[in-house]
């Protein structure tokens, strides 16, 4: 059985807390594992969710910062030594190249896994697969970032009320789909259309395009909210989001779940955060905690 779900590795920001790791969000998509953005502490994170590390099979950085990528060297080195051959993909800004190779080789280590580096050089597509197209986006932040936005492509459901319409059953069924007519029925006469769902990874940034064609149509939005609007001067200085921002991109967008992190250590009341997002966001929205898991919506 396949399962869509973000499992939450971490969700504080520059420093962790005693309840807020480093980032680290798992993006379970059928038998893809994406890792995004670990910070320190993500390879113990993992036990803790319950997750073995033979789970990931891509790795992707937003960009360099500490609290987003100092969890590399223990996952690289944790894959090898549970034996994982790969291969793993491991994305990144290609600018920081130098960095990814000091946090893979940041020790000696027997390496097992085949860890294939495909840095990101300029928005476009990142990979193609079985899951559908892996797509990234330049955004604004004061050291190179890109956001990342997975699409699936739109495919057809059957409809068995259809199917049995037109005496089709069994292995029949996988045959129509395959050759896509069979005893002169056609697969658009029994099935009907069935978008593709979308999820969205927008970490540090100020508001910008990007981050809006990101978050186009996603079914779960992942975006970071270091600030609250009080704080909103910092939040354009320093390169991030308040959560109203986070929340009007959301609103704009048609995505369908929001999903807020990446908390400054400075505010003590979560809720607030779902309280400022709410006033511009009318749709489900989830304030991030630590080892928390969100399903990714059933479609449309």
């Amino acid at each position: 059985m396949s399962v869509r779900e973000l499992v939450v590795l971490g969700t504080g920001s520059q420093a962790p807390s005693r309840t807020r790791n480093h980032n680290g969000y798992l993006l379970r998509w059928d038998a893809e594992g994406l890792l995004f953005d670990p910070g320190e502490g993500t390879q113990r994170q993992l036990l803790f969710a319950g997750v073995p590390a033979s789970a990931i099979t891509r790795i992707c950085l937003t960009h360099f910062h500490g609290d987003h990528c100092l969890g590399v060297p223990g996952i690289v080195q944790r894959l090898s030594l549970d034996g994982i051959a790969g291969p793993v993909h491991a994305h990144y800004p290609a600018s920081g190249g130098h960095f990814f190779a000091r946090l893979r080789h940041a020790t000696p280590f027997h390496e097992v896994t085949e860890l294939r580096e495909e840095p990101v050089e300029r928005d476009g597509l990142v990979a193609t697969g079985p899951f559908g197209e892996l797509r990234a986006r330049r955004l604004d932040h004061p050291v190179d970032a890109f956001g990342y936005q997975l699409v699936e492509p739109d495919g057809r459901r059957m409809v068995p009320e259809l199917l049995a319409r037109h005496g089709i059953s069994g292995p029949d069924v996988g045959e129509l789909q395959r050759r896509g007519s069979l005893r002169g029925v056609s697969l658009a006469e029994v099935s009907e259309h069935r978008p593709g769902q979308r999820f969205a990874f927008v970490m540090d940034t100020r508001l910008c395009d990007a981050a809006f064609a990101l978050a186009d149509q996603a079914d779960l939005l992942v975006i970071e909210s270091t600030f609250l609007t009080e704080d909103k001067r910092l939040a354009r200085d320093y390169g991030h989001l308040t959560a109203a921002q986070a929340a009007r991109v959301a609103a704009e967008s048609g995505v369908r779940t929001l999903v807020l992190t990446h908390f400054s250590q400075r505010y003590t009341e979560p809720e607030r955060f779902h309280d400022e997002a709410a006033e511009v966001f009318g749709g489900r929205i989830v304030v991030a905690t630590d080892l928390t898991r969100v399903a990714v919506p059933r479609r449309r």
